[in-house]
């Protein structure tokens, strides 16, 4: 039992690390790109999710809440924390499919479960001022 504390302790303290660390990195950083599959038609899109702000991909609703990524001098990462909703067909509410933080450098740790849907994070970005495309 003791183990098991100590390994919840220890994923809690590295969530609470990355978004502190993170916190004057992803204001400059204000949208996520994350990479979407449609597994039944392989559809593959890139999905733009300015944070804060709602996009959609197939009847999924994507929220990014926050997006960090590392300089360039220290270790390649970036995660970001997603939510995301699904609107199924005769459902009047739209049920919560994934809460947390994805990381990029291993999707599969903290991954969307759906039999139709992945998403993955793939960068952090600058939104241009009209909103319409990252910044390169």
């Amino acid at each position: 039992m003791a183990s098991a504390n100590s390994g919840l302790t220890a994923a809690l303290a590295v969530a609470t690390a990355l978004a502190s660390a993170g916190t004057a990195r992803a204001e400059g950083d204000n949208a996520a790109i994350l990479r979407g599959l449609d597994k039944i038609t392989a559809r593959v899109g890139l999905i733009e999710a300015p944070i804060g702000a709602p996009v959609a991909f197939g009847r999924l609703t994507i929220t990014a809440r926050a997006c960090v990524k590392r300089p360039p001098e220290e270790t390649a990462e970036v995660t970001a924390f997603l939510e995301i909703l699904e609107q199924p067909p005769g459902v009047s509410q739209p049920v919560m499919r994934f809460t947390g933080w994805m990381f990029a450098s291993t999707p599969a740790l903290s991954a969307l479960d759906h039999p139709v849907y992945d998403v993955t994070v793939i960068d952090c970005r600058m939104v241009s001022g009209d909103g319409s495309r990252p910044k390169q």
